[in-house]
């Protein structure tokens, strides 16, 4: 991320985190936006110009969004358009990024969306030709998004719904399992948490996670979200990523440290 894209994402997400009543339609609407301007090369090139007057820019949202788009909405992406972005592809996940933190900012507080988020992941990856139907290029968007509706719909909020269905709409490039990471990190920074899945061979009681939950916290400085995988193979022990930090005491890992040790 180069130092303009910095700037303009912090000024973007100063003007999100200001304006009251964000809703998840708020969230959707600037999905939609992203999708837009990532489907004109013009438009993202004239956003993208540091040629080119914030002004000139602002005007142009008006005139391609027009009602389409809430107040709240336009004043965002208003802001965000307004700031130098180190290049279009920035500004697409700039104005993808706004729209999660607005889903979470919108979401109960009895929901969890990066549970949820990663649930679906799960599903996903266990099933390969779930994954293919995900991330075909040759899918219409109406295909792929009556099939997150089907798997979604009635078993998630309506925040991780619309955070799903646009990851699947504007891939860009990056496969469903790094596009859900990055998502639910998002999600959990804007409540002012980390994620850490923990990987275990059994499933660990409700007291062992709580402990662990109270260590890393106290180690990362902030709550985290704990997304559980029981994982037999790794025989014992445990493996916690958070991040790109990855602590790994699982039982294989030192098993493979001694055999590399006695190869030698």
């Amino acid at each position: 991320m180069g130092s303009a894209t910095r700037e303009a994402l912090a000024a973007s997400r100063a003007e999100l985190s200001a304006t009251s009543g964000i809703t998840l339609a708020t969230a959707e609407e600037l999905f939609s936006a992203a999708r837009v301007i990532g489907g004109s090369s013009q438009l993202r090139s004239l956003l993208t110009d540091t040629a080119t007057e914030p002004s000139e820019k602002q005007r142009a949202i008006a005139a391609v969004f027009g009602k389409s788009l809430g107040a709240k909405t336009t004043k965002v992406l208003d802001v965000a358009v307004a700031h130098r972005w180190s290049s279009p592809g920035e500004l697409l996940a700039g104005i993808e990024e706004l729209g999660l933190r607005a889903a979470a900012i919108s979401a109960p507080k009895t929901t969890n969306i990066e549970a949820e988020l990663f649930t679906f992941g799960e599903a996903v990856s266990s099933d390969a030709k779930l994954e293919l139907a995900i991330g075909t290029k040759s899918g219409t968007d109406e295909a792929k998004s009556a099939l997150v509706d089907a798997l979604l719909a009635k078993k998630s909020s309506g925040q991780t719904l619309a955070i799903v269905r646009q990851l699947v709409l504007q891939p860009r490039g990056r496969r469903i399992g790094e596009l859900l990471r990055t998502a639910a990190s998002i999600v959990a920074d804007e409540a002012g948490k980390s994620v850490a899945t923990v990987t275990s061979a059994s499933t660990l009681a409700p007291a062992q996670v709580a402990r662990l939950q109270k260590g890393l916290a106290a180690s990362y400085g902030r709550d985290l979200s704990i997304n559980l995988v029981v994982d037999p193979a790794i025989i014992g022990g445990l493996r916690v990523q958070v991040g790109d930090d990855v602590i790994d005491g699982t039982v294989t890992r030192k098993l493979n440290d001694l055999r590399r040790e006695m190869a030698r």
